[in-house]
């Protein structure tokens, strides 16, 4: 059995997860999905890893998944702790000493979103999010997910360099959402590729595939907890 920590994107709650979370105790593992802290722009990533550490306590088999932005707080945590696994689901994949607010630029974001959105009409990056973000979810899940909306990250995690030196020596995968309109497919092959050094696992539906296909994110995780070492 293999402990997972879901780590949530911006402006999101733990509960995002819940359908997967659901589906992961189903097949018998424990999971843990915490709200990280909201309303408080003087927490950096740095406070969201250490709030994350604390959740965790002393659980064991570890594996780490961190969605969206969750993506800069995963990696904190998988250095601070004994990890299995770290995964990333359509996750910013932070460079080190690279702010989240100058990700967008220094990744190509903006460009690879405009020039997808000339392809297909204007959907990717679209400003409606039942449009950009979630397209595929059923539209009562969707506004549910809206009303939970907040204010997260700070304006001081996102401003602040990434503070690691390097990537965390733990084996790291990263899921793909082939739907994805907020940060186009072909544009995260080549993120991967190039800051990961892996080829990602790819999963049909949008970036918020949890909520879509929890079912098909939960057979990921699991499959990557059953064939990863424990430490």
């Amino acid at each position: 059995m293999s402990t997972f920590v879901l780590i949530h994107g911006g402006g999101d709650v733990g509960w995002s997860w819940h359908l997967v979370e659901a589906e992961l105790r189903a097949r018998g593992h424990d999971v843990l999905a915490p709200d990280l802290p909201g309303d408080d722009e003087s927490l950096t990533l740095a406070d969201y890893a250490g709030f994350v550490v604390e959740a965790v306590g002393d659980k064991k088999n570890l594996v780490v998944v961190g969605h969206s932005f969750g993506a800069f707080t995963a990696p904190l945590v998988a250095d601070r702790l004994p990890v299995d696994a770290l995964v990333l689901l359509a996750g910013m994949v932070p460079s080190p000493g690279e702010s989240p607010d100058a990700w967008w630029a220094g990744t190509g974001c903006h460009s690879a979103v405009r020039e997808q959105a000339g392809r297909d009409g204007g959907l990717t990056g679209s400003a409606d999010p039942y449009v950009c973000f979630y397209h595929d979810v059923p539209r009562e899940l969707a506004e549910e997910a809206m009303g939970k909306e907040r204010a997260h990250p700070s304006r001081a995690a996102s401003a602040a360099p990434w503070p690691l030196a390097a990537w965390p020596d733990v084996p790291t995968r990263f899921v793909l959402c082939t739907e994805d309109r907020v940060f186009p497919p072909d544009f995260m092959r080549r993120l991967v590729r190039d800051r990961l050094g892996i080829v990602p696992d790819e999963i049909a539906g949008s970036h918020c595939v949890a909520l879509s296909r929890p079912e098909q994110v939960a057979d990921l995780l699991a499959g990557y907890a059953a064939v990863t070492p424990e430490r």
